[in-house]
């Protein structure tokens, strides 16, 4: 699009985000024309980082705390009448469409779009006496692949979750996009594949290692070589699977396969693999410590906070003195049964494998290691503070139900949280930084697994082109948490469902399940129901029961539905079959 003048906000950023190792300032300008914001460096990239603030991210920013996982069968909001029941309940529909992503992701695009067409051969000439012109010129003449990676990203977004979208181009005017049919799936996949392939090996490889090129702060916030490689191989898995391939066309899966290769061999040489500490991956400290930036490949940050831990502490601890009621604390986010049952034991087998040692009454007991740093049972201590109490997640128990805010699922949060954070009113210690991992090594792995898997057509097979099995690969993440490897000759139907669950287990709650589930378009089997574990007090120990929970499930919520109000602007906008 073309315009007159650029936007930029005034103020310091609240936000910081983290690509690899540290943590990048920008700051935000007000309303200014194009003359004033191409006059240095700093302004180009400082606009340029408004697209990254669009980045979605999910420490329960859906709704009063409610994260996406809630409307999968990762967890329930504990509290009822939250927007992200509608999700389930019937209240979805093209006038209330769920649309942020819709809104953001074109004002990304918008952008990028900006700094592609108004921002290109810049020469500072005023600046160029300046000592360190040759870098900022060096890190100036990136910023065009930092968008066009950006714009990539926004678009992987978008068809994700819409399927086909409008593709908008730098040269068109506002008439022009009010009038855009949308694109098909396989054009934007296509688009995006190949515009990460053409600036892989131009984009910065890695802004901690510039040579000459450096400045005193690197932007390692910003997308790198591996950022561009991870996303071209997630683009290709999703194009692969069953929502987007109906006719299951193998190349695709080969395609994503050797993406993904690629993608691994270029972290190994840079060094990148699994952290030794599983729950380290989300620690405070992820972007200062080389054993845990080892695994992160790209992420945002936020200023220092304690929303996530607000919302998905316990209810009926103690909180801050703006809440004077303990009953009013909300528990939020409440991991299901489901996810709990997908935890095998200690050695290796499913719960409901009749030799597995698994013990109804001791249910926790002998479990993929896991399952205490993701979630929190009764008996356990969390938040993790000196003083914290045990939890009381049964009926009548002190973080248990009929307490308002009370776990609905026997459950609480712990994953994604900083359990040291202290809201209770005498603490010093109540913000802490949270990273929002979007690349990481343990789901790459979990990713070239499925694609090798759906290419050689086994869990075992190898070949000269891909020499380690699917199951070798989704084992990795196992072995890491001292769980044993996949055994090997297991059937097709067996593997895929044990690499589903490894899946669910390794990433719960980074805003992945929700998504997987629709592109294997298996939601049927999984999203129309969800089950709670009441727990009640029975003489010296405990009762469970397992209580299912009917949600709501049409084939037309593969997709999103179309905002109305963009076809209101739009008549060209097909709307998504079924809505």
């Amino acid at each position: 699009m073309k315009h007159k003048s650029i936007f930029l906000l005034l103020t310091v950023a609240a936000l910081f985000l983290l690509g690899c190792t540290k943590q990048m300032n920008y700051k935000e300008y007000a309303i200014y024309d194009k003359d004033y914001v191409t006059q240095t460096f700093e302004n180009v990239g400082g606009f340029m980082t408004n697209a990254y603030n669009v980045m979605e991210y999910d420490f329960g920013n859906y709704s009063s705390g409610a994260m996406l996982a809630s409307a999968s069968d990762e967890s329930e909001y504990s509290v009822r009448g939250n927007d992200i029941e509608d999700f389930y309940n019937g209240g979805w529909s093209p006038a209330n469409p769920k649309s942020a992503t819709w809104t953001n992701m074109y004002k990304g695009i918008a952008t990028c779009n900006l700094v592609l067409s108004e921002m290109q051969g810049l020469t500072f000439d005023e600046l160029k006496l300046n000592k360190d012109y040759p870098q900022q010129m060096y890190r100036y003449k990136n910023y065009q692949y930092d968008a066009r990676f950006m714009r990539a990203f926004f678009y992987f977004n978008l068809v994700r979750q819409y399927g086909g979208v409008p593709m908008v181009t730098p040269e068109m005017s506002l008439d022009e996009v009010n009038s855009l049919s949308r694109s098909s799936s396989d054009e934007v996949f296509s688009f995006i594949i190949s515009e990460c392939a053409d600036i892989q090996d131009k984009i910065i490889k890695d802004h901690t290692d510039l040579g000459d090129n450096a400045l005193s702060s690197a932007e390692t916030g910003r997308a790198d070589q591996l950022t561009v490689l991870a996303l071209k191989a997630k683009a290709a898995l999703y194009w692969a699977s069953p929502l987007f391939n109906p006719n299951n066309d193998k190349e695709r899966w080969h395609n994503a396969a050797t993406y993904y290769k690629e993608l691994v061999a270029a972290c190994d040489a840079r060094g990148k693999k699994l952290t030794p500490k599983y729950d380290d991956i989300w620690s405070y400290l992820n972007y200062t410590t080389p054993a845990i930036v080892q695994e992160i490949i790209f992420a945002r940050r936020t200023s220092a906070n304690n929303q996530a831990e607000s919302y998905n502490y316990p209810a009926g601890i103690e909180k801050a003195t703006s809440i004077t009621d303990v009953d009013n604390i909300v528990g939020a986010n409440c991991p299901t049964q489901n996810l709990v049952d997908a935890y095998d034991m200690l050695n290796g087998k499913s719960i409901d494998d009749a030799d597995s040692g698994y013990d109804p009454a001791n249910p926790y007991a002998n479990r993929d290691p896991r399952l205490a740093l993701t979630v929190a049972t009764n008996g356990s201590q969390w938040p993790s503070y000196s003083g914290a109490p045990m939890l009381q997640t049964y009926v009548g128990g002190a973080n248990g139900q009929p307490l308002l805010g009370a776990t609905t699922t026997g459950y609480y949060l712990k994953k994604l949280l900083n359990g040291t954070i202290d809201l209770r009113s005498t603490s010093r210690y109540k913000n802490s930084y949270h990273t929002y991992v979007l690349f990481r090594m343990g789901g790459i792995y979990l990713d070239y697994a499925e694609a090798v898997f759906r290419y050689l057509g086994s869990a075992d097979a190898t070949s000269s082109e891909f020499p380690e099995s699917a199951a070798a690969l989704a084992s990795r993440t196992r072995v890491r948490a001292g769980m044993p490897a996949f055994e090997s000759g297991m059937s097709n139907d067996k593997f895929w469902e044990k690499y589903k669950n490894e899946r669910m287990v390794e990433l719960a709650f980074e805003n992945h399940r929700f998504w997987d589930v629709r592109r294997w378009k298996e939601a049927d089997k999984y999203f129309k129901n969800i089950v709670e574990m009441e727990i009640t007090p029975d003489g010296d120990g405990f009762k469970y029961t397992r209580k299912t929970v009917s949600r709501q499930w049409d084939d037309k919520m593969y997709l999103f539905p179309i905002p109305q109000t963009e076809r209101m602007k739009n008549p060209n906008l097909e709307q998504n079959p079924g809505w």
